[in-house]
């Protein structure tokens, strides 16, 4: 799967508004622009960003987002 793929799935996980962050960093991936860091993140580094990423509120779009998921989830599907 490309990195343009995976990025479109995460941004349509995550927000249904184009996100300019998200925009510039899918331009980057075409483009060709974006580069591997010099250094790769420590353990210590990676604990502390899931820390902060799991500290931040979750906003009211994404709970209801994930809780139509969970309906469209509980009906049975015909096969």
């Amino acid at each position: 799967m490309s990195p343009t793929t995976i990025l479109e799935r995460i941004c349509r996980l995550f927000t249904s508004d184009a996100s300019e962050h998200l925009d510039s960093i899918c331009g980057a991936i075409v483009a060709g622009t974006l580069k591997e860091p010099v250094r790769p993140m420590s353990d210590q580094e990676l604990a502390r960003a899931i820390r902060e990423f799991r500290s931040a509120p979750v906003s009211d779009g994404t709970l209801a987002k994930l809780s139509q998921r969970f309906v469209a989830a509980s009906v049975p599907r015909d096969v």
